[in-house]
This record gives structure tokens, C-alpha cells and sequence, in this order.
């Protein structure tokens, strides 16, 4: 992102500061200010539907594949040894007597059977929903191009639009999927007004993301906490 240039001989105008009233003292009786609004709907872009990237979920995957594998072809081996007439491992003859023995409504049985649907739960939410989170999906230009931003990457872009409001003095920007919610400290000018500011290069700066489904807009100001 480009930075603004001063004049020609390199320098910057600096924000002025707001004149003190007659009494020597400037006046900041407002400790806060804040607006919401929900994002402006994105019409269909020509390249198509936008939707979100999907984990390729390699470990979960990888570490599934391997304990399967290795208990499938623990039990192959024991079963091919019984048929060839050699006695069965003492681990299977153990569980085959536990489970014989045990009823139903066993602490152990249930506590088994909880971890087992635990488990299969966790593979069925990992099978069905996308995963990575932090991507966000941005607008299809082409058909055949698809592409996401990062989301700490979109916190500082807000971030870095925000700090050239004038009375800013620091920003704090956190993006979600729906939401971006910034949180300013503001050392002079009237609270109302930066955030006026903020609002207008923020929400600008929202658009020019080019993302599909543009998070809404958060903004709070206040002023610096009293020292002492």
C-alpha cells in the first residue's frame, strides 16, 4: 500500500491541533463514541460464485489413516493366525472375555462408547465443514481464478487507513468473517468527529478489499486512560 507524500521537499503536514478556549484548558467532557452498520450487499460478479476455501485436513486425515491401518492389520494377523490353527494374541482373548462379562451399563463400557461417538462426531464436522477460517474468500473476477485474504492481512490495512485519521493515536483491528471491529484511542479532536473520519476511510478501505461478503463495520473511540 502506498504511504501519502508530503511536498516536494519530502516532509508531511501534520494534523493541526484544536485551539484551547479562552480559560487555557481544552475541553474533552466525551470519554467514548461508537457506531456499527451491517456491510453493503455485493452484486454477482461475472466470474461466479465466491464461496469459502476447504482445509485439505492432512493431519486429522494422515493420523485416522494410520491408526485404522494399523489396527485393521493387527486384527488381519491375528485372524489369519487362528485360522492356521496358532492361538489368538492375549489382547484379543482379554477383550473378548471383558466384553462377555460386562454388561451394558458398565462404567467402561459407556465410557468407551462416549469416546467413540466423540471421536466419530469430530471426523463428521472435520468431513463436513470447510475449515480455515482465516482466508476470506474475495470476489470472482474470472471464472477460473479464485483467491483469499488473509484475515490479519485485512486488520492491517484498516489498521494502517486508520492511523492517518487526524487525532488518532492508536488503533487496535480485529477482522472476522461478518465483523471488523476497531478500537481507537483518540488524544485530541472531538470524539463524534474522528469517528465520523474513521467511518468514511474505513468503510472505503472495506470496499477496496474486494472481498466477496464484506464484513461489517465496527468503530469505537475513546480517549486515553488517566494516568495517576
Amino acid at each position: 500500500m502506498s504511504e501519502p507524500h508530503g511536498p516536494e521537499n519530502g516532509t508531511q503536514r501534520l494534523p493541526a491541533v484544536e485551539s484551547a478556549p479562552s480559560g487555557g484548558v481544552l475541553e474533552m467532557d466525551q470519554s467514548a463514541s461508537g457506531s456499527t452498520y451491517e456491510p453493503t450487499p455485493v452484486p454477482e460478479q461475472p466470474g461466479g460464485r465466491a464461496g469459502r476455501f476447504w482445509s485439505g485436513r492432512r493431519i486429522p486425515a494422515a493420523v485416522v489413516a494410520l491408526i485404522v491401518l494399523g489396527g485393521s492389520g493387527l486384527l488381519l494377523y491375528d485372524v489369519a493366525a487362528v485360522r492356521a490353527d496358532h492361538p489368538a494374541m492375549r489382547w484379543r482373548r482379554s477383550a473378548a472375555d471383558d466384553l462377555a462379562s460386562r454388561h451394558l451399563d458398565d462404567v467402561w463400557v459407556l465410557a468407551g462408547s462416549a469416546l467413540a461417538a466423540a471421536l466419530g462426531l469430530w471426523l463428521l464436522f472435520l468431513a463436513l465443514t470447510p475449515g480455515l477460517r482465516a482466508v476470506l474468500p474475495m470476489s470472482r473476477r474470472h471464472a477460473g481464478v479464485r483467491a483469499g485474504l488473509d484475515r490479519t492481512a485485512a486488520g492491517f490495512v484498516l489498521r494502517d487507513r486508520a492511523v492517518e485519521v487526524a487525532g488518532v493515536q492508536s488503533v487496535r483491528v480485529k477482522v472476522g468473517r461478518r465483523k471488523a471491529t476497531v478500537r481507537v484511542v483518540s488524544h485530541f479532536r472531538e470524539l463524534d468527529d474522528v469517528r465520523a473520519d474513521l467511518d468514511t476511510v474505513l468503510g472505503t478501505a472495506v470496499s477496496e478489499l474486494g472481498l466477496a461478503r464484506p464484513p461489517g463495520l465496527s468503530v469505537h473511540v475513546r480517549r486515553p486512560a488517566k494516568k495517576g
